[in-house]
């Protein structure tokens, strides 16, 4: 039912890309990636917006998973009701906030979503009760840890269940601790590796918004980080351009 939730438990690492509604989700879904990452927060979109975007990667392999713009429970229900089987949430600073991410991830009893109907995104069920369970369970939640507060906080916020992934804002984070888009600072590279032990101590898989330009993923995967996005164009361009050079004209 949730594909990234299934590589992370077997240890795997899940890759992902940004999507927006420009964006050929149809493809991109069949493409390879594991997700297509779709941004409230720092783009002009409504989450219902992007019903269409989310209907087209229906019974593809990549699921799409929605950041929120901040961890309310209406922005949250209305990315879940289009289809999301992941949520990011912003700016998570405190045990108190990762608890009400959750909680509005999940339906009763363990959380306070609104009930809208069986999604069908998520397979077939005899019942309401069966459909509840299996949402619950393979629902993919990951707040961001972006703050000096949320350093300050990271084993209790590491600390509430239901939490799979535990998102680095790479920009804000390098913003919050005085080493400004500079990724290759020691202080930096030093704070990363602190995530990546606290979360390997909380069973939790640590992730990267994004890998800043010029360093390598595959030097990420083995520090830990296993769930982060890549840039999907310049590769595609590359397919294009190699499969044309094959015509003799």
């Amino acid at each position: 039912m949730n594909i990234v939730k299934d590589m992370l438990r077997a240890g795997k690492t899940a890759i992902g890309t940004s999507a927006n509604l420009a964006s050929p989700a149809g493809f991109l879904a069949e493409a390879g990636f594991d997700f297509l990452l779709f941004d409230t927060q720092h783009s002009a979109v409504e989450i219902k917006e992007l019903q269409h975007q989310l209907q087209a990667m229906k019974g593809k392999k990549a699921i799409p998973i929605v950041r929120v713009g901040d961890n309310y429970q209406d922005q949250i229900c209305y990315a879940l009701d289009i289809g999301a089987k992941g949520i990011i949430v912003p700016m998570v600073n405190s045990k108190e906030e990762a608890l009400h991410m959750v909680r509005c991830c999940k339906y009763p009893p363990e959380g306070i979503r609104s009930a809208a109907g069986m999604r069908g995104e998520w397979g077939e069920f005899e019942s309401y009760d069966e459909y509840i369970s299996a949402v619950n369970e393979e629902l993919l939640i990951v707040p961001m840890v972006e703050t000096l507060k949320a350093l300050d906080n990271l084993d209790e916020i590491l600390s509430v269940p239901g939490i799979d992934v535990l998102l680095v804002g790479p920009s804000d984070l390098s913003i919050a601790i005085g080493t400004t888009l500079d990724y290759l600072n020691p202080m930096y590279q030093g704070t990363l590796d602190k995530i990546a032990e606290a979360c390997e101590e909380a069973g939790v898989v640590p992730g990267m918004y994004f890998i800043p330009g010029g360093q390598d993923p595959s030097g990420f995967v083995e520090r830990g980080f296993k769930f982060f996005t890549l840039p999907w164009s310049q590769w595609a361009t590359a397919g294009i351009e190699n499969g044309l050079a094959t015509i003799k004209r």
